[in-house]
């Protein structure tokens, strides 16, 4: 293998800079000569190399660039320690000279040339922390530690930062270092004396590196990122880092650990340290509060650096200034940090792939990232450049005209003005498409006038709690002129003033919240929307505002993926815990979202009360499913299991039926199979009676008790066999024996909407079997009409109707409808679960005809539109004027009336027709065996 083809044109330079460095290179002609001479020509420092390492030189242009500098990383692991200086250093030089070469003749990208630069600073990390911890070592320095185990540095490891942990170092970079060393390594008598060591071997590590010698130097190396280090030792215990991040880290250091990798010492120690790190750096909300943080940490780089004023090239900071090459990561990072949280794709440490990772999932446009990425390489070489002219840890650009032709020419442009032109562009677009994303918008927006009345609420939101702090009263100063504009515009100005004012008033702290809002403007339309439309939905936000993170996920309008897709990725999301706590939070948090989606798309007619009542069913299902192996998992770790098909949880009622409203509670049975003496096989054995007993509390515990993120769903078990005095969990054979000879009509009837939503599959195909069974067998009953038209009797009297608008109660409506849909099922001995197919099943069976079906059709989809829709607006709906005109239009467009008047007429003969065939099919005869 060779050196490879120069890309590259030739340096333009005067071939005589660089004369003495090619007759050194005798032999070389063409492209490769003047690579030589134009880079001794325009860098003093590679020169010198060049000249110093000649010989070396000359094989490694004949062999593969990287395979010469992996052969000389090589050569260090036998070095002694006495000899390691010189050797590190002698291995710097080459590895410089042979990438800066690679480089300038375009045989290398620029990741290539970083990723040589990171390769050795990696190497050069590792050796002489090995070889001076080993020394500790020989020294019984180190309590309890063998020489074995100075390979993975006894505990000790260190973390590059910086551009050295994404593997992007500049040509003559300092690295940035922070030495941890693992607590747990040592028993509590000699972590002193192990911090002591630690602490030597980090000091005369970094000597190591960074020493100016007569064979030059390593790397400079800057410890400053470890927490707090005007006060922390150069090397502090992991847990000490972790109890600091905890309490005081800020987001410049989030910022800083994106990038964080183990470079040296005891990797998976460092490994398991990044992961206990992870929720500091990666936070479980979209994080828009860091963009005010990233704005005034570059304000103060800015009025530090004195690199304020207007733009020019020359003596510009490339690096620092204004469209440099900060700008770029800042920008880069600071949305990794809003979003990285909730989105693992979006971590990357390089800069480059993190602004394809971010454009790939929509959090900025393509051409932006395209844009970025250009000019970020295109900063970065030039920088590279301007450390190869001496070697030196610089980004400002020339001032004098003769080093401004050099660097120019040292990029490959004969001409200064052109590369003048050229690079203040770049600067000019990286500033245009950055500032905007980091300055708060300053454009000025009048507001509405306020009566006194509202004057008087605005005036009182300076005392809520969410603009308790100063930071949070600045971000809302800038948005309230736009807040209150977009109230006013809504049908009752001041009934939407009132309820945003509850809305704010409930939120226990706003600079997250309203940052979210101040980045993305769409969300104060949506607010405003709910707050004038929906007061429960906004009573909810209040409590759970960070449900806001999901409307700008990227896929929040898209179509519903499905119950399995949802079960897939809530099991995956859970199955990256290994805390049952933390799980049931992360189920809470995740489904809290979902259901907030399912609102939204119902409120903004996206999506009708039926596609809704089906989502919120599909979601409930797939929480379900997606818990019980967990619940189950946690309780067997005390318990074991029980030798048979295990346990299914059957859903009933509404959500058996598959539709359930925005409020709606779970009604459930839990039946297993196991022998009748069947034993647990756990630490702590149960028999199987007590065993589901038990796993099933566990498993209602797991759904509706209150955590740090609330309920999941309240729960009701009281259809299970005998009701409240029965088992909360039922054997199989149990359950049929008591459908078949104790149950009463009204059991059968729940039974017609059982339907299997969570456990075992085996076992819910031998339980469907049987509920087909016992619907087939009580088909025929006797007193299947005389006990229904009891049971709605019973009904009518304990949950009369509310007033008007009562859609659930009331003969007619929907409690009434469905029990009509229930007799038809059963009385035909049909399976089927949904109200409509149970309506069809009695039509076909001639129970009722073809009108009559239609009939109580129309009278169920107008009381389930309006049951639904006003259950996502409020928590009852006694009088639609309570709703407000917004609230009222709402339901008036969803059951196609054009008036409260109409609407009224509409729901009171529906109601009544219904009723009235109900009642028909009630004194009919019953059906013959």
């Amino acid at each position: 293998m060779s050196f490879g083809p120069i890309r590259r044109t030739p340096i333009p330079f005067e071939p005589e800079s660089g004369s003495d460095a090619l007759a050194v290179m005798d032999g070389l002609s063409g492209d490769m000569a003047d690579l030589i001479v134009g880079a001794a020509g325009c860098s003093p420092y590679l020169k010198s190399l060049i000249l110093r390492e000649c010989d070396w030189l000359k094989m490694a242009l004949a062999c593969d660039p990287a395979l010469s500098c992996a052969q000389e990383l090589d050569s260090l692991a036998d070095c002694a320690l006495p000899d390691l200086s010189a050797r590190l250093r002698r291995a710097k030089r080459r590895i410089a000279l042979l990438s800066g070469l690679a480089d300038l003749g375009g045989v290398w990208s620029l990741d290539q040339v970083t990723g040589a630069l990171t390769d050795l600073a990696d190497r050069a990390t590792h050796t002489a922390l090995t070889a001076l911890v080993a020394e500790e070592i020989r020294r019984r320095k180190l309590p309890g530690k063998s020489e074995d185990d100075a390979a993975t540095g006894a505990g000790m490891v260190v973390l590059a930062m910086g551009k050295m942990g994404a593997r992007e170092l500049n040509y003559s970079s300092d690295i940035d270092l922070i030495c941890l060393f693992d607590e747990d390594a040592f028993a509590p008598d000699e972590y002193h004396d192990a911090r002591a060591a630690f602490i030597r071997v980090t000091r005369k590590m970094c000597g190591l590196l960074s020493d100016l010698t007569a064979h030059g130097y390593v790397f400079r190396t800057d410890l400053r990122l470890r927490p707090d280090p005007s006060v922390t030792p150069v090397c502090l215990s992991m847990d000490a880092a972790e109890r600091y991040y905890e309490s005081l880290g800020r987001t410049w250091e989030r910022a800083a650990y994106i990038k964080a990798r183990p470079c040296a010492g005891d990797l998976a120690a460092g490994a398991r340290f990044l992961d206990r790190l992870r929720p500091f750096v990666w936070r479980r909300h979209l994080d828009f509060a860091a963009i005010q943080d990233a704005h005034d940490m570059r304000l103060r780089i800015k009025a530090h650096k004195g690199l304020g004023g207007a733009l020019c090239v020359d003596g510009h900071d490339l690096k620092l200034g204004q469209g440099g090459i900060r700008e770029i990561e800042f920008f880069t990072q600071t949305r990794q940090l809003i979003a990285g949280g909730r989105d693992p794709d979006l971590r990357s440490p390089r800069t480059v792939e993190g602004l394809a990772a971010l454009a790939d999932k929509g959090w900025i446009p393509p051409d932006v990232a395209e844009k970025l990425t250009a000019h970020y390489i295109e900063h970065r070489e030039i920088e590279h450049r301007l450390q190869m002219v001496q070697d030196a840890q610089t980004q400002t650009l020339p001032t004098r005209p003769a080093e401004m032709d050099r660097i120019a020419r040292f990029c490959g442009l004969a001409k200064t003005d052109a590369f003048r032109t050229r690079l203040l562009g770049r600067l000019q677009d990286v500033s245009s498409l950055t500032e905007g994303f980091f300055a708060p918008d300053a454009t000025e927006c009048a507001e509405p006038d306020l009566s006194d009345h509202a004057q008087d609420i605005v005036a009182g939101w300076l005392a809520y709690p969410a603009l308790r702090s100063d930071r949070a009263k600045q971000i809302f100063s800038r948005m309230r002129p736009k807040l209150l504009t977009q109230l006013y515009t809504a049908a009752d100005p001041e009934a939407a003033l009132a309820q945003f004012d509850r809305f704010l008033g409930r939120l226990p702290a706003g600079v997250q919240v309203l940052s979210l809002f101040e980045a993305n403007p769409q969300l104060i339309d949506l607010i405003v929307d709910i707050c004038t439309t929906a007061p429960r939905l906004a009573a909810y936000l209040s409590r759970n505002a960070a449900v806001f993170d999901a409307v700008i996920g990227g896929d929040f309008f898209a179509p519903w993926p499905g119950t399995q897709a949802l079960r897939a990725d809530l099991a995956a999301r859970l199955g990256e815990l290994d805390d049952y706590e933390r799980q049931l939070d992360a189920a809470r948090i995740w489904a809290r979202e979902w259901h907030f989606r399912v609102g939204v798309h119902h409120l903004r007619g996206l999506i009708d009360a039926f596609q809704a009542g089906a989502e919120y069913a599909s979601l409930a299902e797939a929480v379900l499913g997606a818990l019980w192996p967990v619940v189950h998992a946690e309780f067997a770790r005390k318990h074991g299991h029980v030798a048979g098909r295990g346990a299914v949880v059957l859903g009933m009622g509404s959500l058996g039926a598959g539709r359930l409203n925005a409020v709606s509670d779970l009604d459930l049975i839990v039946i297993y199979d196991a022998a009748a003496d069947a034993q647990s096989d756990g630490r702590r054995p149960l028999d199987a009676r007590s065993y589901y007993a038990r796993l099933t509390k566990a498993f209602l515990t797991a759904i509706s008790a209150p955590t740090a993120e609330g309920r999941l769903y309240e729960v009701d078990m009281r259809l299970r066999p005998s009701g409240r005095q029965g088992p909360v969990a039922t054997s199989l054979p149990a359950f049929e024996a008591y459908q078949r000879t104790e149950a009463w009509t009204w059991e059968h009837l729940a039974l017609t909407r059982a339907r299997h939503v969570a456990g075992s599959p085996d076992l819910a195909a031998a339980v469907e079997a049987v509920r087909r069974r016992v619907i087939a067998d009580k088909a025929c009953g006797a007193t299947i009409r005389a006990d229904v038209a009891d049971m709605r009797a019973r009904l009518a009297q304990a949950k009369p109707a509310h007033g008007l608008w009562d859609a659930k109660s009331g003969p007619g409506r929907l409690m009434d409808t469905e029990l009509a849909a229930q007799f038809c099922a059963l009385a035909s001995g049909h399976h089927a679960c949904r109200v409509e197919a149970q309506f069809q099943a009695g039509q076909r069976a001639g129970i009722i005809d073809k009108p009559a079906q239609e009939l109580f059709l129309s009278a169920y989809r107008l009381c389930w539109t309006m049951q639904a829709t006003g259950r996502l607006l409020a928590d009852s709906t006694p009088d639609i004027a309570a709703l407000g005109e917004t609230g009222q239009n709402l339901i008036l467009r969803a059951a196609g009336a054009d008036s409260v008047d109409a609407l009224t007429d509409l729901l009171q003969s529906r109601a009544k027709a219904a009723a009235a065939q109900f009642d028909t099919l009630l004194l009919q005869s019953e059906p013959r065996p």
